[in-house]
């Protein structure tokens, strides 16, 4: 049981803190809800949101384990449950992204963004515009944006250019919610118990990887 927890400790953290992206834009003033499907040329990913001006939650089921993260900005935090093991950890809010810059972490790009009109978009009028993503290492991606009225990111479809590689990126927000979201889920369910991250020098190998993800 203990390898097992070990592993899935592994995923759980590469999967939430590396490759969970980040599509709410800046200024959002609204609460809601979403499938988020992001595709890239190696893979695809769908994860359920809820989402409120200081605080958004994520899960991802994967193999039959789900993986949830909750981002609390109010308290500069984030929460990585385990529910089989009725397990957390927690780290300061920024911590993974100074460690790595990732592709689908919009967050860590400057968007310019050429207005192009409006369209529909699964029944919601959006805002269409041509963009440019520049990321802090000067990368850069281009392609289109659509955003609700609110500034919600609804689709995104991006190319980059690296090293003589093209890239593919796409987002779909699918079944957009805008509504009030139940408190309880951006809280650490009762009966959880938090990890200590300094136990894991005792785990070898597996241990030192995770504190390395984790910038510890």
């Amino acid at each position: 049981m203990r390898i097992q927890l070990h592993s899935w400790l592994a995923v759980s953290a590469a999967s939430l803190i590396l490759a969970t992206p980040s599509f709410s834009g800046p200024g959002i003033t609204v609460e809601y809800s979403a499938v988020e499907v992001v595709e890239t040329e190696d893979s695809m990913t769908k994860t359920v949101v809820y989402s409120t001006p200081t605080m958004e939650r994520r899960e991802i089921s994967d193999g039959g384990q789900k993986m949830i993260s909750i981002a609390r900005h109010d308290k500069k935090v984030t929460w990585m449950l385990m529910p089989e093991e009725k397990m957390y950890m927690e780290m300061p809010i920024g911590q993974s992204a100074e460690k790595k810059e990732e592709k689908t972490d919009l967050s860590a790009y400057k968007i310019d963004q050429t207005p192009m009109g409006q369209e529909t978009l699964n029944g919601i009028v959006m805002n269409k515009g041509k963009m440019v993503m520049t990321g802090k290492d000067g990368s850069k991606m281009g392609g289109f944006m659509w955003t609700t009225k609110e500034g919600i990111i609804a689709k995104l479809d991006a190319l980059s250019v690296e090293q003589g590689k093209k890239d593919r990126f796409k987002l779909e927000a699918q079944n957009l919610k805008i509504g009030k979201q139940p408190v309880n889920l951006f809280e650490i369910p009762k009966g959880f118990e938090k990890m200590d991250m300094g136990a894991m020098g005792g785990m070898g190998d597996m241990g030192n990887m995770m504190k390395g993800m984790l910038g510890k």
